[in-house]
This record gives structure tokens, sequence and C-alpha cells, in this order.
């Protein structure tokens, strides 16, 4: 066990890190497929001509987005399990949360390969990712709401990104129901795929917040040479 002297590091970079990794992942995925003319120029955003996966699908572009998210999905993983012990307790938080970037993994080391086996793999990499990750938060606000270990500001703003998430899931839900244009409907699935996607890894820069005002930090065992 780490004694009295031991040094402390500070957790908050560790969600924040996520954040950005991703946002530089996809964006930076993108701005290269672009370039190499594998997908339309556009902002994805308002006009979604091209949804997260395609934009880092080829080249260049899919090596920089799998060597960026794979250690995101590492930290993620780490995070969960930070906030386990730092909640001490919430079990199904830290599975799911564990499970979300597991399938975070899967998605981004299969994005790009051919065949209908990684196909599924990708598919429902994606759809694990965010589902899990979702509950996973919602898991951790209710807990930290309960043992006020973040503070009501931080909280609130975590609410109004989950809430935010929640109504991009239902306008994607009611557009593929209403939609006959294939081609709007998949519009419509890749714009509210990126706000979806910035939503999530948002809500780990405002963990990063909460995290810092609270001066989170773990302790770490110094090297004895006796």
């Amino acid at each position: 066990m780490p004694g009295p002297d031991a040094p402390s590091l500070p957790v908050w970079p560790l969600p924040l890190l996520i954040a950005l990794l991703f946002v530089v992942a996809a964006h930076a995925a993108y701005l290269l497929s672009i370039q190499a003319g594998h997908v339309p120029a556009c902002v994805p955003y308002v006009d979604g001509c091209v949804s997260i996966s395609r934009a880092a699908r080829h080249g260049v572009g899919n090596h920089l987005f799998r060597l960026l998210v794979i250690p995101c999905a590492v930290l993620h993983a780490l995070v969960w399990l930070l906030a386990h012990r730092w909640l001490r307790g919430g079990r199904w938080m830290s599975v799911l949360g564990v499970g979300s970037a597991i399938a975070l993994a899967v998605y981004a080391t299969f994005l790009g390969t051919e065949g209908e086996a990684y196909r599924f793999l990708r598919r429902y990499g994606v759809v694990v990712y965010f589902g899990f990750g979702y509950l996973a938060q919602l898991a951790l606000m209710r807990r930290a709401s309960r043992t006020q270990a973040l503070s009501a500001r931080v909280i609130a703003a975590m609410s109004w990104v989950s809430i935010a998430m929640l109504m991009m899931g239902i306008g994607n839900v009611v557009a593929g129901l209403v939609l006959a244009d294939p081609l709007a409907k998949d519009r419509w699935e890749n714009v509210f795929e990126w706000w979806l996607g910035l939503l999530m890894v948002g809500w780990h820069a405002v963990l990063a917040a909460g995290w810092r005002q609270k001066g989170l930090v773990v302790n770490v065992q110094a090297h004895d040479p006796r």
C-alpha cells in the first residue's frame, strides 16, 4: 500500500484525453480522406454527407484513426475502473463502462477490413459502445449525485449532455421511420452519429472538470531501493 508520503497524480487529464483523442482522430481522419479523394467534403454535423466510419475507413486516415482510438478505448476502461474505486461501488457502472471500452476497441480494430464477420463486429461494436457507455454514464451520475461526490453544477452539466444524447438517439429512430428517401435517411443518420459521438466524449470532458474541481488523485508507490 502507498505510504503517506507517496507521490500523487491527478486523474482529471484521463477523461479529458479521451475527448481530445476521439475528436482529433475523427476529424483528422476525415480531412485525410478528403485529401485522398475517398469521401466528399462537407460539414458532417450539418450536411451528413459521410459517417464517422466512412470518414475513417480508407488509407492513411484509417491508420491514424485506429492509432488514436485504440489507446482512447484503453483510457475509457481505466476511467471506469477509477470511477468504481472513487465512488466505492457501482459494479454495473464499471461493467458497462469497461464493456463499452472493449466494444470501441473492437470497432476501431476492424474498421476498414472487409468481410461479413468483420462488418458484424464493426456494426455491433459501435452500437454496444454507445449503448453501454450511455448507461454507464447514467449510473455514474446517479451514484455521484446520491453521494455528493460531484458538485450540483457538474451533475447538471452532465445531465444536459445526456439529455442531448437521448434526443439524438430518438431523432435517429424517428428519421429512420418517417423518411422514405434512403439518401435522406442516410444523411440524417450521419448527422446524428457525428453529434452523438461528440456528446459522448464531451461528457467525459465534463467529468474531467468535475474531477479537477474535487482534486481527485491517485497515489503512486515510490520505489524503495532497500
